[in-house]
């Protein structure tokens, strides 16, 4: 019976967030009460540290404690990977990218995706652009595809400016010399 309950306060909490974040704590709370180290209660309190408050420390203690009670659970990888970019956390978010490859069922587009974040914020733009093509061969929608075409646009709109700029200073260098 006790399982029972416990998988009703996750889903109460997964059907709350983000939009009732009262309710999303609150059967979080409940839930970790009969089961503390219940990993997808961490992962939710995890998403909630990081995504409403921005505290990502403490998002990364409970992402890691998920992990720690369920090294298959999926789902956390993705947002594990994010909040370590978000932390300039680079080399952990690389680890952690190059071990969620090998776990069984995991979504590689979307580890795919956070390996060109990754190493656009790195700068290395023109990896991130081979890492994000990578990601649009594991997509399974169109959405995530045209999602991952603009980021790529993006990035490559990047590179354009220096491009842009090194030919603006050639002209003018051309025109002083002449």
């Amino acid at each position: 019976m006790d399982t029972n309950l416990l998988n009703n306060y996750v889903l109460k909490a997964i059907d709350a967030y983000p939009y009732d974040l009262e309710e999303t704590v609150e059967n979080l709370n409940y839930a970790l009460s009969y089961e503390a180290n219940n990993a997808y209660a961490l992962y939710l309190i995890g998403r909630l540290q990081a995504e409403q408050f921005g505290d990502y420390e403490k998002a990364k203690q409970y992402y890691a404690e998920a992990l720690a009670n369920k090294m298959d659970f999926q789902k956390v990888y993705p947002k594990y990977i994010l909040v370590l970019i978000w932390n300039e956390d680079y080399e952990e978010a690389q680890k952690l990218i190059d071990f969620a490859f090998t776990i069984k069922g995991l979504n590689k587009a979307e580890v795919w995706l956070r390996q060109g974040q990754l190493l656009e914020n790195l700068q290395a733009y023109k990896k991130a652009i081979k890492a994000l093509k990578k990601a649009t061969l594991f997509s399974c929608n169109d959405e995530f595809t045209g999602f991952i075409n603009s980021e790529i646009s993006r990035i490559k709109d990047k590179i354009k400016p220096k491009k842009q700029k090194s030919s603006k200073n050639k002209k003018a260098k051309r025109k002083k010399n002449k």
